[in-house]
């Protein structure tokens, strides 16, 4: 069996544990610019850089990663958000990015197979590719819609450079996550895509989406099915929606996309919404009621946290669905399925 055979067999016995954010774990530890920095000549500031620490610390990053383990998680995303070329040119770390991903992917790796051995639970390794900070749907000049700051091909270079570090540090599946800009998912995907061929073996893909706001589309304007219709064709192991809200706020765009994908489904929400200050104050337990109620509507495969949520609330969530029988993917008629802004599907 492959990785992904394995993955959605162990999604068809029970819903799916997912971790949790490494930001909001990484802020609790209250690291200084030194501990960023490591031993690492460097000719900017480095705190803030989260990835730099699956370098300069690696015992804090492993740290997290057993905490969520031991909430009840299985499937384990890299600390690579933003080990990308793009973003890293924020911190003239360019140069680290392979390290740093190579590096991300050996420590939760080693966190998984540790637990695996334990207690035999199947776990599965996710590198994680952000969105970088640059969009390829819309210029950032206002006088100039045409202008872009980045292309297609480059973008697509960019994460492939990163796909490859986290394959050879040991990573199963590629987590394309917080997906404001279908079109940069996109040349990830292709990335992904190219990666496996050049293995000679699949390379699993998981696609998640972000809202930008309460009329459930994306920074280029789509809704949820238009996304998956924009994206269904890479044929991902599961598609979803991550960030955004809180689990409230979600539910009825986690509704429209489980009656639309023929795929599992996994949502990972912010723990409510940010306060005056900017934290979030939801507990854990009312996060995993609210998803225990998504558990009992049938609407979802794996479920994890975002924003503000920590080991806690990820515990909370597992606690919630254990023992609920997950969504059942369904089989979709034929019919050709287009999407603009809207989704649109034409029966056969």
């Amino acid at each position: 069996m492959t990785i992904a055979d394995t993955l959605r067999a162990e999604a068809a016995k029970r819903i799916l544990v997912k971790d949790g954010p490494y930001g909001t774990a990484i802020q609790g530890l209250g690291l200084t610019e030194a501990d960023y920095r490591g031993e690492l000549a460097l000719p900017m500031d480095q705190k803030g850089n989260n990835d730099l620490l699956n370098l300069t610390r690696p015992d804090a990053i492993a740290g997290v990663c057993d905490q969520y383990i031991a909430a009840g998680a299985v499937i384990l995303a890299t600390n690579t958000f933003n080990a990308n070329r793009i973003s890293q040119a924020d911190y003239g770390a360019e140069h680290l990015v392979g390290d740093i991903n190579r590096a991300a992917a050996r420590i939760t790796r080693g966190c998984a197979d540790r637990a695996t051995a334990a207690d035999g639970l199947p776990r599965f390794v996710a590198g994680s590719l952000g969105p970088t900070n640059k969009t390829l749907s819309l210029s950032p000049r206002v006088s100039d819609p045409g202008y872009r700051e980045v292309d297609f091909d480059g973008v697509k270079a960019v994460y492939r450079e990163q796909i490859d570090a986290l394959v050879e540090g040991g990573v199963d599946i590629i987590l394309i996550e917080t997906v404001f800009d279908t079109l940069n998912a996109k040349a990830a995907a292709f990335a992904a895509a190219e990666a496996g061929e050049a293995l000679g073996r699949e390379l699993p893909v998981m696609l998640s989406m972000t809202l930008t706001d309460l009329s459930g589309r994306n920074l280029s304007g789509q809704t949820v099915e238009a996304f998956w219709h924009s994206i269904r064709h890479v044929k991902p192991l599961s598609v979803g929606l991550n960030c955004s809200f809180g689990a409230t706020e979600l539910r009825p765009y986690v509704t429209a996309l489980a009656r639309a994908a023929d795929t599992l489904i996994q949502v990972y929400p912010n723990a409510g919404l940010p306060n005056d200050l900017g934290a979030y104050d939801e507990a854990p337990e009312t996060t995993g009621g609210l998803v225990g109620g998504w558990a009992d509507e049938g609407l979802i495969n794996i479920i994890g946290g975002c924003c503000g949520t920590t080991p806690a609330h990820i515990a909370a969530m597992a606690r919630a669905v254990a023992g609920k029988t997950p969504r059942v993917v369904p089989i979709e008629t034929p019919a050709l399925r287009l999407s603009g802004l809207e989704a649109f599907s034409f029966a056969a």
